[in-house]
């Protein structure tokens, strides 16, 4: 296949704002090494992910969501089975060899058993930093459910002011929740021109704004984010042959390198449901009542705004939110990226493929790892997606619906 020519990107019209943005998601450890010299401060870390910053960020600490590490797992190897997913092993051998050493405390939300593995080892390997747990229920529209998140949220308050040393007021809790609404806005109008392919960005680039968004202080990425977007009318409106929607991968960010690959092959994606994607800046935080019983409406809200394989409602289907969303950006196909030994993603698959396959939507499952994947096989494998993609298109009796046959049939 040829490869066209490369369109400009955000590191070409907004090069100074891009690179602060693109290093922090590169280095996140080292932001945050850096912002504690500067500034004094005491940094949180919280994990994936549905953990209201915002309550964080009101006690006077930095949250920041850690990451899974570039660098190759080695002592971690030992510390949790490698039927683990990478994310979990890389957070147990960042903890082993000190990477994790800026935080000051850790707290979770939410998490699955092999994320309790690796706060295990994170509590071995440093016994005298604060670890505070909760756990958000799963199930999202039981009668009881609304008042179990309202007390999560009590807890969380009263864990993060012991952390802190000092009281969360609701002004302050007003304050930071306008904060990252409002970073979610500016990211949500930078996807949203890609929705509707107004311009072409790279999926690398916009997963960098969002991982940068995890780990910067709150302030100077809307600051960056506002120097960014007015360069985005510099970026080329391209129209590819095979839109598609990024679908999975929970926790960890897909690699930069894979997502390049990916686009190289011949599709551009245009939507996704990924958390370093879309799945982190769906829903705001309600800004017009108390609140800390907004953070608990936001936390049962999300599941609405992008569903996820970990959560239960009865009126809510991942499969059904993912078919609704290629009718309105017209994607042709969808790309599953999964992270091995996802259980929550590995067990819910089946069902997603099903529904796709029943609308005759092509669908690829492909299997990440920390180590990586090799570039050709994926370049392959995608290649070849485009070419069922193509001759799904062209079949006179195909079932797939576009959006206009929607409307049309309507």
């Amino acid at each position: 296949m040829l490869k066209t020519k490369t369109a400009p990107s955000l590191r070409d019209v907004a090069p100074k704002a891009f690179a602060s943005l693109k290093l922090a998601a590169d280095e996140p450890i080292a932001y945050l090494e850096n912002w504690k010299r500067e500034t004094g401060g005491r940094v949180i870390g919280t994990f994936p992910m549905n953990f209201p910053v915002e309550l964080a960020h009101a006690a006077g600490l930095h949250p920041a969501i850690v990451q899974e590490s570039q660098t190759p797992i080695t002592e971690g190897r030992g510390l949790l089975p490698e039927f683990y997913c990478s994310y979990s092993r890389s957070v147990a051998d960042q903890a082993a060899t000190g990477e994790l050493d800026v935080f000051d405390a850790f707290v979770l939300a939410d998490h699955c058993v092999q994320l309790l593995g690796a706060i295990d080892v994170v509590r071995w390997a440093k016994p005298e930093t604060p670890n505070h747990f909760a756990q958000f229920i799963s199930s999202m529209d039981d009668p009881w459910s609304a008042g179990q998140v309202r007390d999560k949220i009590d807890a969380l308050r009263t864990e993060l002011e012991e952390v802190s040393g000092a009281k969360i007021h609701p002004d302050s809790v007003s304050r930071s929740i306008a904060l990252y609404n409002t970073d979610r806005e500016l990211l949500r109008e930078i996807f949203s021109a890609r929705r509707d392919r107004s311009v072409r960005i790279p999926a690398s680039e916009l997963q960098a704004l969002i991982k940068s968004s995890m780990v910067m202080d709150i302030e100077d990425h809307i600051r960056l984010l506002r120097a960014l977007i007015p360069s985005l009318g510099e970026l080329e409106t391209e129209k590819p042959p095979v839109p598609v929607h990024l679908s999975g991968h929970f926790c960890a960010p897909v690699k930069p390198e894979l997502l390049d690959t990916i686009e190289d092959a011949g599709v551009i994606a245009v939507d996704d449901d990924l958390y370093h994607g879309w799945r982190l800046i769906a829903t705001d935080v309600p800004e017009d009542e108390d609140p800390f019983d907004a953070l608990a409406q936001w936390y049962l809200d999300r599941n609405k705004s992008a569903p996820c394989a970990t959560r239960v409602q009865r009126n809510v289907d991942w499969d059904d939110y993912l078919i609704d969303g290629l009718q309105t950006t017209g994607a042709v196909g969808v790309i599953v990226l999964m992270a091995k030994f996802c259980e929550p993603l590995m067990l819910y698959y089946p069902e997603l493929r099903k529904a796709l396959e029943e609308r005759e939507v092509p669908v690829l499952m492909i299997e990440t790892e920390h180590e990586g994947v090799p570039a050709e096989s994926i370049r392959t494998r995608v290649e070849a997606f485009v070419e069922r993609v193509s001759q799904t298109r062209a079949m006179p009796n195909s079932n797939h619906i576009t959006a206009q046959q929607e409307v049309d049939n309507a």
